[in-house]
């Protein structure tokens, strides 16, 4: 299925018919349009390529701007998504919430928030060492190999560093309501990023029918 692009608004909450609150995600999707499409004669494998937010006028290199067809306005962001059969779709078209009718479960992809350099404790829940007085080993990371040889620390220890800014997936989050009106959908839980960063929505490819 051809997924959408949006933007993430934030966190609420409503209330289910017996009374239940739901935590949800408010995900903002104006109308995506088509500005390419890819066949397997060509590029190997069918996808569409979808553009979201025009570009302002002037701002777009003409290298940048050549890539769009005539007629189609230079987009912000641009998304490819794998389908199945490309005929069914014009550069040109746009497309919009009518993807979501009859789907229950999503999946949202989207880049996490970014932490900077945090220690072993906090990116790999390290335990630490003891909190008494003259401990000296309170938030440390522990011995990381061994001594004469090979004299090295192995590659992929889990040690301090950057933490965050990873591309992450939320499988099977479930779509609670979907206001075409407002252009907004509303699904149940959290989704990675910040507060207006980029999500991609596309319909639960694991969930079970």
């Amino acid at each position: 299925m051809l997924g959408l692009i949006g933007k993430k608004i934030g966190m609420t909450q409503i209330f289910s018919d017996d009374g239940v609150i739901i935590p949800t995600t408010v995900i903002q999707i104006e109308n995506n349009s088509i500005v390419n499409i890819k066949n397997a004669d060509r590029d190997g494998y069918t996808s569409v390529v979808l553009g979201y937010e025009d570009e302002r006028e002037g701002k777009a290199s003409k290298c940048y701007a050549g890539q769009f067809k005539e007629g189609v306005a230079p987009k912000k962001y641009l998304k490819e998504f794998r389908v199945d059969n490309a005929d069914a779709y014009k550069i040109g078209d746009s497309v919009g919430l009518e993807l979501l009718d009859g789907v229950k479960f999503v999946d949202v992809a989207g880049v996490s928030k970014g932490k900077g350099f945090q220690g072993v404790m906090k990116r790999w829940n390290f335990g630490g060492g003891r909190e008494t007085h003259g401990s000296k080993f309170h938030r440390q990371n522990g011995s990381t190999g061994q001594c004469s040889y090979p004299s090295r620390v192995f590659k992929g220890l889990k040690r301090a560093g950057r933490m965050g800014g990873d591309n992450v997936t939320v499988l099977n989050l479930q779509l609670v309501a979907v206001d075409k009106e407002k252009n907004v959908v509303l699904v149940k839980g959290a989704v990675p990023g910040p507060n207006n960063s980029l999500v991609y929505v596309n319909k639960a490819k694991k969930k079970s029918k």
